[in-house]
């Protein structure tokens, strides 16, 4: 007689790691931004911003203060800022998770190859020639044409012998985020006070002054770039055994190459025409989640858009609450965990390519 022994499939596994993953971080963003609407110089209670949330939609639940300026506090102040954070938190994590995979290179991010600072660009030139008093569409259009431009560039540039190479992209990323940079300082030079102080804020990143009217704007184009990663996400799959084995396969290498170049530019437009640059969100989140849950994309875009929500959320309490009376740039708290861990990850990819490739 013959024992049957029962194993659990990998697929499997992977599955239970992405429910109880992305269940965990779910819970932890929910409690974060309970902490994050009550923080701050006027400190309100879970159940006050619930009771204030709930009377907002018309449903009062004698939890909220009767005091009028809590409820502007929340709904006006803190309420947008924390909504736009977790857009563009999902955003540029999930334009990483895409970089990511159509370069085939764990190092592509859209603040170290420069795409976030072609975005700003485009936005900043936008403001500096009044040309958004054409339309609220405007600032944005013009930063994911620089978006748009800033990762063909990298894509045509980076690209030998159908693979990416870690050096060329690096060098690439260096020389489109200096003529970003010179860029912005010319349109600093010729701006007046409110634009350049406008320019500013886009190189440090914040999201202090958010607006639901930016919202409006940055929610569907978000949404969009979302939905688009997620129909994708199988084709990535087949992308990564290598384009001439996907294109045995049947995939259309080109299509998707050219779809997913054009998403990522409009998640990095979403993100930067609003909230400036928020460098490494978009390295440090999909690796984390890759290691978590392994490398299949859907699982992996979904993860990812929840750890970068939660990521950018974080950062902003800290921004808001570690100095009184002060709000540090979130771009800034966003470099200090990303720089040491592109570092790390720098290091680990050259160790296992046994030099640079």
């Amino acid at each position: 007689m013959t024992g049957e022994v029962i194993t659990t499939t990998p697929t499997r596994h992977r599955g239970t790691r992405f429910a109880v993953v992305t269940s965990a971080l779910a819970i932890t963003l929910i409690l974060t931004c309970l902490v994050s609407l009550g923080s701050g110089q006027y400190l309100l209670s879970p159940a006050e911003i619930v009771g204030i949330l709930l009377r907002a939609t018309g449903l009062d639940s004698g939890w909220a203060p009767d005091n009028a300026s809590a409820s502007g506090v929340i709904l006006t102040i803190r309420l947008p800022r924390l909504v736009l954070g977790v857009l563009v938190g999902a955003a540029l994590a999930v334009s990483g998770v895409l970089m990511q995979a159509i370069f085939g290179n764990p190092l592509a991010d859209a603040g170290v190859v420069g795409v976030s600072s072609g975005a700003a660009l485009g936005a900043a030139a936008s403001l500096t020639f009044g040309l958004a008093a054409f339309g609220m569409w405007m600032t944005p259009a013009m930063a994911f044409v620089g978006g748009l431009v800033a990762v063909l560039a990298v894509y045509f540039i980076s690209r030998s012998g159908g693979r990416t190479e870690v050096v060329t992209l690096l060098l690439t990323g260096i020389a489109i985020n200096a003529i970003g940079g010179a860029g912005m300082a010319f349109l600093t030079f010729l701006g007046t006070t409110s634009t350049r102080e406008q320019i500013v804020f886009w190189q440090l990143g914040s999201l202090n002054g958010a607006l639901w009217q930016n919202i409006a704007l940055v929610a569907p184009l978000t949404a969009m770039g979302l939905v688009v990663a997620l129909v994708v996400g199988q084709r990535l799959d087949l992308f990564a055994l290598g384009e001439r084995t996907a294109r045995h396969l049947g995939l259309n290498v080109e299509l998707l190459r050219i779809t997913v170049i054009i998403t990522v530019a409009v998640l990095v437009c979403a993100a930067v025409a609003f909230a400036g640059i928020i460098g490494f969100v978009g390295l440090v989140v999909p690796h984390l989640m890759r290691m978590l849950i392994g490398p299949a994309h859907r699982p992996l875009i979904i993860a990812s858009a929840v750890g970068g929500a939660l990521l950018v959320a974080l950062a902003d309490l800290v921004a808001r609450t570690a100095v009184p009376l002060a709000d540090m740039p979130i771009g800034m708290i966003t470099a200090l965990v990303g720089g040491p861990f592109f570092l790390w990850l720098l290091v680990r990819t050259r160790r296992r390519s046994g030099g640079w490739a």
